[in-house]
């Protein structure tokens, strides 16, 4: 596990402010949390940020989401009807949009997309997903320790035998 390189809420508590001013919206923007946290989760497992996939997996699992679910995130598109339309709608749209440079968000891309959710609750999506990409690159670039890390690393300290 690499070392932590910047706490950056601490560093720039106003730019952290700012990123949390738009989590608060998107938690009463009308789509559903478990919705939103599928997303942040399958935007953190392509962008690789072990901090935000542990943070969004425990969420999930804290709403009731199945682990057979959870698990499944990562292919969700050969999972069948483990996840609704609509869910698959919007994890297409957030690996379309979350690999910006490769796919440059196809107008089929899109069309999908506003077929299964209104204009607004596109927005906020799109919202959702790139504020998860913001915050994957803070995670990612400053070495965010996921909490399961920590909780490891507590209990191989904790067994050692003491001298």
């Amino acid at each position: 596990m690499s070392a932590p390189r910047l706490d950056y809420a601490h560093a720039s508590p106003d730019g952290y402010k700012a990123f949390g001013g738009v989590y608060v919206y998107l938690q009463r923007c009308g789509l559903p949390k478990t919705l939103i946290d599928l997303v942040f989760l399958r935007v953190s497992q392509i962008n690789g940020c072990a901090y935000c996939i542990d943070m969004h997996s425990r969420d999930l699992v804290k709403q009731g989401v199945a682990i057979d679910k959870l698990v499944l995130v990562p292919v969700w598109h050969e999972a069948g009807a483990v996840f609704s339309r609509r869910e698959r709608t919007a994890l297409a749209w957030a690996e379309s949009v979350t690999r910006v440079s490769e796919t440059g968000v196809p107008d089929e891309d899109y069309a999908a997309a506003a077929a299964e959710f209104t204009d607004k609750e596109l927005a906020d999506l799109t919202y959702a997903i790139g504020l998860m990409n913001a915050f994957n690159r803070l995670g990612v670039s400053f070495r965010a320790t996921p909490a399961a890390a920590t909780a490891a690393e507590l209990a191989a300290d904790s067994a050692e035998p003491q001298e």
